[in-house]
Order: C-alpha cells, then sequence, then structure tokens
C-alpha cells in the first residue's frame, strides 16, 4: 500500500513537472524563437513560428524531431498572435518503463528514448485532425525478440499518470531511430518491450496441427461441393463450417505474427475475430437445425425445415458476427492488434467482445442437445432401433455432440490461460487448447466425412473411376508405343 502510495506521488510530481517545463520554456522562448537549453531543467529545445514560411514545420531538439500542420495545430486554439510551437528533450530520464500498465505478452518494458513535449502553451492536451510525426533517437537497438511502442504520458487523478499509447501508433524502426504519429500534443517517448521466448515445441505443434487442419477443410469442403447424394441442408451447413475454419486457420499462419504496420495487424485481428465468430455461428445453426430435424421426428412437420433454410441461414450465419465485430471496431479500434500477435487486446474486458458470443453459443447448443437426447431416447423406446431414420439421427446427434465438444470446449480453457493460474498449469493448458483446437478440422473431416457411409461410397466411386481412367489411358500408351515399334521395324526392314 505505502509503495503504491509512493508510486502515485511520484506519478503527480512527474506530470506537474512536465508541465511545468513546457509553459515556462515556451513562455520565455515564445518571443523569439529558436534553438536553445536550459540547465535548470536539463532539456534542450526549438521553437518555432509556424506560419513563417509554410502550413508545416520541422523542428528538431537532441536528435528527435517533429512534423507538425500548423493550421490544424492553431484552429480553435486561443493563443493570442503567437502562432509558436515548441518541441522540448529531457536529457535526463524523469519516468520509465514501470509507468505502462499494458505489459501483456512482454517480460520487461523499458524506456528506449529521451522524453520529448510538444507544446503551443496551452496547458490542456490538444488533440489534432491530423497526426504529429515524431522520430525519437533510440538510446539502444533493439533485437528479435523486441517491441518498439510509441506511449504519450497521461496524467490520472486516481493514478497520478501513466504511460498510454491512446492517439500514438508505431510508423517504423532500425537500430539507430524510431518513428510515430500521434494525434494530439503532450509528453512522448518510445518504450522497448522484451517480449516471452515462444516455446520451440508449440509452435512446430502449432504450425504441423494447423496444417493437417487445412489440408482436411479443404478435403471436407470439396467433398461437401461435389458429393451429390449427400446434398441437403446438414451438408450446407457443414461446408459453411468447414470455409470459416479453413480461412481462419490460414489467416492464423499467415498473419498472426504480423504486427507490423499496426494497421494491418488491426486488419488481421479483425478478421480473424470475424472469421472465429462467424465458425461458432455456423456451429449454433447446426445445433438449432439437429434439434428441428429431431422434433419433426415427433411432430411429423417439415415445413419449418424449408423455413429455416430459406431465411435464416446466411443471414444469422454471417451477418451476426459482422454486427459484433462492426460495433466493437467502432467501440475500440485500438483494441485490434497486440504488440506480440494479431488478435485481440485482453486488457480493459474487450476480449469479451469475442469469449462472450462464444460462451452464449455454446450454452444455447448444450441446451438444442440435451432436448434432442430426451426426445431421441421417449422416440427410441417406443420404436423398432433399426429404422433408418432414426439410427440417422442418433448418429448426427453423435456428431454434433462431438463436434461442440471440439469447438467449444477447447476455447473455455482459454479462461485459464491466464498469469493467476500459476506457469505449469497455464502451460499444460496452452498446450491442450492448441491441440485441441488445431484438429478441429480434421475431426470435421473424420466425422462428416469418413464415418459417412455415402460418402465412403462416393470415395470409392471416384477413386475408382480415376483407376480406370489411368489404367485406360496407360493401356492406350503401352499400345500407341507398340505400334510405333512396329512402324519403325517395317521401315528398318524396307531399307
Amino acid at each position: 500500500m505505502r509503495k503504491t502510495k509512493r508510486r502515485r506521488d511520484f506519478a503527480r510530481s512527474a506530470t506537474l513537472l512536465l508541465q511545468t517545463v513546457e509553459l515556462s520554456i515556451w513562455n520565455e522562448s515564445s518571443s523569439s524563437p529558436g534553438k536553445g537549453q536550459n540547465s535548470e531543467f536539463g532539456t534542450v529545445y526549438e521553437t518555432r513560428r509556424c506560419n513563417e514560411t509554410s502550413e508545416k514545420a520541422l523542428l528538431e531538439a537532441g536528435n528527435n524531431t517533429m512534423s507538425i500542420n500548423c493550421t490544424h495545430a492553431f484552429k480553435g486554439a486561443t493563443t493570442g498572435s503567437k502562432s509558436v510551437v515548441c518541441l522540448i528533450t529531457y536529457l535526463e530520464d524523469i519516468l520509465n518503463g514501470s509507468f505502462f500498465n499494458n505489459k501483456i505478452g512482454m517480460q520487461e518494458v523499458k524506456l528506449n528514448s529521451h522524453i520529448v513535449s510538444a507544446t503551443i502553451g496551452l496547458k490542456e492536451k490538444v488533440y489534432l485532425p491530423e497526426p504529429i510525426v515524431l522520430t525519437f533517437q533510440n538510446t539502444q537497438p533493439g533485437g528479435a525478440r523486441t517491441k518498439h511502442i510509441c506511449v504519450s504520458w497521461e496524467g490520472l487523478q486516481e493514478e497520478g499518470g501513466r504511460w498510454s499509447t491512446e492517439g500514438c501508433s508505431h510508423v517504423y524502426s532500425d537500430n539507430s531511430h524510431t518513428q510515430c504519429k500521434c494525434y494530439h500534443l503532450a509528453s512522448f517517448a518510445v518504450l522497448m518491450g522484451l517480449t516471452h521466448k515462444e516455446d520451440p515445441a508449440l509452435t512446430v505443434i502449432t504450425h504441423v496441427g494447423l496444417t493437417m487442419s487445412v489440408l482436411c477443410l479443404f478435403l471436407a469442403a470439396l467433398t461437401f461441393l461435389l458429393c451429390r447424394p449427400i446434398q441437403n441442408t446438414s451438408t450446407t451447413l457443414h461446408l459453411q463450417l468447414s470455409l470459416c475454419l479453413l480461412l481462419a486457420h490460414l489467416l492464423f499462419l499467415t498473419g498472426i505474427n504480423r504486427t507490423e504496420p499496426q494497421v494491418l495487424c488491426s486488419f488481421i485481428a479483425g478478421l480473424l475475430h470475424y472469421l472465429y465468430l462467424a465458425a461458432f455461428t455456423w456451429m449454433f445453426l447446426e445445433g438449432l437445425h439437429l434439434f428441428l430435424t429431431v422434433r419433426n421426428l415427433k411432430v411429423a412437420n417439415y415445413t419449418s425445415m424449408g423455413r429455416f433454410k430459406k431465411r435464416f441461414m446466411y443471414p444469422v450465419g454471417y451477418g451476426i458476427p459482422a454486427v459484433i465485430v462492426t460495433v466493437s471496431a467502432m467501440i475500440g479500434p485500438q483494441n485490434y492488434g497486440t504488440y506480440t500477435h494479431c488478435w485481440l487486446k485482453l486488457d480493459k474486458g474487450f476480449i469479451w467482445s469475442f469469449m462472450g458470443p462464444v460462451g452464449v453459443i455454446i450454452l444455447i447448443n448444450l441446451v438444442f442437445y440435451f432436448q434432442i437426447l430426451w426426445i431421441l431416447r421417449r422416440k427410441l423406446s417406443s420404436l423398432n432401433k433399426e429404422v433408418s431414420t432414426i439410427q440417422d439421427t442418433r448418429v448426427m446427434t453423435f456428431k454434433a455432440i462431438a463436434q461442440l465438444f471440439v469447438l467449444g470446449c477447447s476455447w473455455s480453457l482459454g479462461f485459464f490461460m491466464v498469469e493467476e493460474v500459476g506457469e505449469t498449469v497455464r502451460l499444460v493448458t496452452s498446450y491442450l487448447f492448441t491441440i485441441i483446437n488445431i484438429l478441429q478440422g480434421v475431426l470435421l473431416f473424420v466425422v462428416h466425412c469418413l464415418l459417412n457411409r455415402q460418402v465412403l461410397m462416393e470415395y470409392k466411386k471416384w477413386f475408382t473411376g480415376m483407376w480406370k481412367g489411368v489404367k485406360t489411358e496407360s493401356t492406350e500408351m503401352s499400345q500407341t508405343t507398340i505400334h510405333t515399334k512396329e512402324v519403325r521395324s517395317e521401315h528398318l526392314e524396307s531399307l
């Protein structure tokens, strides 16, 4: 408690110091703009009138630069006739990386630049329609496991202050410099985060398993498209689910680690959010379809099945995920993409925009399945167990429950992959989560294709036809070769 209070008091003092230095240097140098230094505060700075030559102004202080659009900076600002902007570099480290709270996925975060302040003489934060471009000199080069984070200092009443990424984005980094874009004027810095070392065994399992899953999903999708004897509503549902998972797994394999540029990473995270939500929505539709099928056995009414197929499937399957992702992106666009992966940020509860709908779908499907089992138990007790319709429905129930386990329970393991559960439990959970999830495509192919008698019969016809075609082609080639040899022989004899 005492440590927290000291930390809060230190942050408040730092916030006050930054504000004092900004106003003091700006007031002193605004009448005669130019470069200078202030030994009292340990700073170097440059002040410039924005309207001297053009709309754009470039300032440099202590090997750090800032480009600013003057028109936007002073629009609506009441600074009198002084259209002056100031860039200040603090040569001493007033703050460090410990005031950055979003350290998920990183072992350590530290300051990797001087702190710079950009001001036009106003105490309050100034927001801009066009970003300023800041180029920082790195205090040390980065590495393969490092991430550069552009931050600004945010004074808070309850915490005293903290480093925040709100309104700032990373553009690029090399061994000597880092460039950032920010949509406000404040005090800025570059933090360098050391990411966790990836488990090589888990990485291999993920890539090999996902590759197998993608192959199985591709074969399953081809089967559902080309196998005519099984074309029905169930096949359509299986096909859409397979396509969603196929695209999601492919994007995961190729884009989950593409954290730069940030805009691309955010797009990948949003698309993954949509594809996985769509997969769960189609799983919900499969549960609903199975429930209607079993219920129709009891009421002998198939009219609802036609309405289900025509009116609801595609709008629900692809529309609901689109609405969820659109609303989520409007509320928190900055929560798409982390410093280590292109996925949703776990802080501020944003992950519930994915886990919430998934949990609801799993619960609804559980209700469907319990009702299905109850109806089947009563129906089977009064009918011959060899009736094909009942037997097929029992198989459908088994398949759906198996699918629910893999698609539903595996994601529920994600709740235990947090720091609080301990390293050993988290590691075991990570392996279980990864293995079960990457085998989703394999399970769909096995359950809906290899365990389906009609599909196996079609496979047999396809392979038999292909074999006959290859055999016929081989025979024709042999006959052609023999004929050619005979012609050559006759030609030689005539010579």
